[in-house]
């Protein structure tokens, strides 16, 4: 799934981050209000996990304008963070819209349960209107119980494979470049030394693509790399 962490404590949100890829999940982060509260309405996300004590727009703003924006960010599932345990903050964000609430400091596996029971739910109210699963001809991936099958076909890959899998699926049609790869996957800016995203491609291809042969996964020869179904 696609997350957005909107918090503006590095070392948390780089903990966020760290644990939410490893299981899988895509991540964007947004230092302060008002570049969350732009990510939030104009993106598509599964879920935001939201602090509340935000620079330049507090986290009931971010949350008053992705309730007023139009489907499907209006409908997506907010986990308020906050530091201030107080009945008022935590009332007032369930008012606004926000699906649940969680104090610092929590444990990560606290976290996750919560994100994955707000996505579920959300998933269950709107009756498949957010999708939770993904498809491009005979590929399908299911991003709530983050699993890939190729005709019926388990892919057996790890947390940072399906991450890649998810990018590129979201993006069909589209070329993506080492450097997005590289700062989406694997929240890091892009190194020429490296060839984290070669070897990350290549290994997804070997099961993504080598057993079958419609292949989904090009190279574009200095450009990057684009999943799409060019046909037989």
């Amino acid at each position: 799934m696609r997350m957005l962490v909107v918090e503006d404590e590095k070392r948390l949100s780089d903990y966020l981050v760290k644990g939410l890829t490893e299981h899988g999940h895509v991540v964007d982060v947004a230092p302060d209000g008002i570049e969350g509260k732009r990510l939030a309405v104009y993106g598509e996300y599964d879920a935001v996990l939201l602090d509340v004590m935000l620079p330049g727009v507090d986290g009931f703003g971010v949350l008053k304008a992705l309730r007023a924006a139009g489907e499907p960010q209006k409908s997506t599932p907010v986990l308020m963070l906050t530091a201030r345990d107080k009945l008022d903050d935590r009332v007032r964000g369930l008012e606004e819209g926000a699906d649940d609430y969680l104090v610092k400091p929590f444990a990560f596996t606290e976290l996750l349960a919560r994100v994955n029971a707000i996505t579920r739910r959300s998933s269950s109210n709107q009756n498949g209107a957010q999708a939770t699963t993904l498809t491009l001809a005979d590929l399908e991936v299911d991003l709530v119980a983050r699993r890939a099958t190729r005709a019926k076909q388990r892919l057996d890959l790890t947390a940072k494979e399906f991450a890649l899998l998810v990018l590129l699926l979201r993006r069909r049609g589209q070329i993506l470049s080492r450097t997005t790869i590289a700062e989406q996957v694997w929240d890091m800016h892009f190194d020429s030394e490296t060839n984290i995203v070669e070897v990350a491609v290549r290994r997804l291809r070997t099961k993504l693509d080598d057993p079958f042969d419609h292949k989904l996964l090009h190279t574009e020869r200095g450009m990057g790399y684009v999943l799409e179904d060019r046909g037989s």
